[in-house]
């Protein structure tokens, strides 16, 4: 029995080092723009609050064309919103730190924006943001644009 204990510990080692907890606030339906100006966030021993707003759109799933609107997700949330509903929910969010009695000055609004989105779009987010009481926020692209352009991700 002791044996078959270690190997299950072994396995959940296993599974929580290779597992990317960044990816787990990706959303597909954006693809980041390219830029040689990204570079990766600077890490602290702090932890910090983030939020992660994905911008993005339906495409069609063989050849990749957009076939809707700009989407917003929140975090790791399958189901898109529009932006008043994403408003909302941003207020509710910073209600939900402040009961927590956690700053909003400590939290970060992630903003991944698909490369074809609006910029009017992305600046509504940190309108929206701002009104709701947050002040830090973290544009997310793709570092490296030879590889983002053979991957198809840049106009």
């Amino acid at each position: 029995m002791t044996p078959m204990i270690d190997i299950v510990f072994q396995l959940i080692a296993f599974f929580m080092v290779i597992n990317n907890f960044e990816q787990t606030q990706a959303n597909e339906s954006v693809k980041l723009a390219a830029s040689e100006m990204a570079r990766p966030p600077e890490e602290s021993n702090v932890r910090q609050e983030k939020l992660v707003v994905n911008i993005g759109f339906q495409r069609e799933a063989e050849t990749g064309e957009i076939v809707s609107k700009e989407q917003m997700t929140l975090n790791a949330e399958v189901n898109p919103m529009t932006l008043d509903q994403l408003r909302s929910r941003l207020k509710g969010e910073a209600q939900r730190y402040n009961d927590k009695k956690i700053p909003l000055s400590d939290v970060t609004i992630a903003i991944r924006a698909d490369n074809y989105a609006r910029t009017g779009i992305v600046q509504k987010v940190m309108e929206f943001s701002q009104e709701a009481g947050f002040e830090k926020f973290a544009l997310r692209a793709w570092s490296d644009p030879k590889q983002a352009k053979n991957m198809g991700l840049t106009r």
